[in-house]
């Protein structure tokens, strides 16, 4: 075969050009198409300002104190019903606060941020304006302990802390709910209204236990 034979022909050159450009702007399109794709399957993370980001960030702070009390009472109670319910509270409690501490974590956000509650704002379950309310009006709201509290169940014993451990857990639970239920009305991430819900749940059930326990032992409100 002569050189001049293997020279392609004009013709065949462009055919080949052709292919090699259809060639490349396929791939090009499957790129996109799987860019495209990628962009929409990618569900959107929480923002800063999202009801479950306040919601972990608040609920942190409730449950740590939460696990506070509940070991405190776990180490010094006699009676075996109430070490069993505290035992739970704290093991729960310490758990979910974890998970609340690994989204933040998950969605690139401070820990902290903004006053207390004000996530909740638009929620049906909120008391008060954080815009006006001093922290200690949101505190009270959320069920929190004070430190005088805290520092009396520290001191006290026998039925005297029993008694006081069980007041200040029943009203932590009921600032804790409606929380849960502001997060489920205006939250949108499954793993968090999920554990919203266990929290309403549980934390119902385990109201009725220890008002249940208040009227066992003599408890007065």
């Amino acid at each position: 075969m002569t050189d001049e034979a293997r020279i392609p022909r004009p013709a065949t050159r462009w055919i080949l050009v052709a292919v090699a450009v259809l060639a490349i702007v396929a791939v090009a399109f499957a790129l996109g198409r799987f860019t495209a794709f990628g962009a929409t399957a990618a569900p959107a993370r929480p923002s800063t300002v999202s009801a479950e980001a306040g919601f972990a960030r608040d609920m942190q702070v409730h449950h740590e104190q939460a696990v506070r009390m509940a070991m405190e009472i776990y180490r010094k109670t006699s009676d075996d019903e109430l070490r069993i319910l505290s035992h739970d509270i704290a093991t729960a409690q310490a758990g979910q606060r974890g998970e609340m501490y690994g989204w933040l974590v998950e969605w690139g956000l401070s820990q902290t941020g903004g006053p207390l509650m004000s996530w909740m704002s638009d929620s049906s379950a909120h008391q008060h304006d954080p815009a006006t309310a001093t922290e200690q009006e949101l505190r009270d709201e959320m069920g929190m302990a004070t430190d005088a509290q805290l520092s009396e169940l520290e001191a006290a014993t026998g039925p005297q802390a029993d008694c006081l451990f069980l007041e200040l857990m029943i009203r932590h639970h009921q600032g804790a709910i409606p929380m849960a239920q502001a997060v489920v009305e205006l939250g949108q991430e499954p793993r968090v209204l999920t554990v919203a819900q266990s929290i309403i749940t549980g934390q119902s059930a385990e109201i009725d236990a220890m008002r249940s326990m208040q009227t066992r032992l003599g408890c007065t409100a």
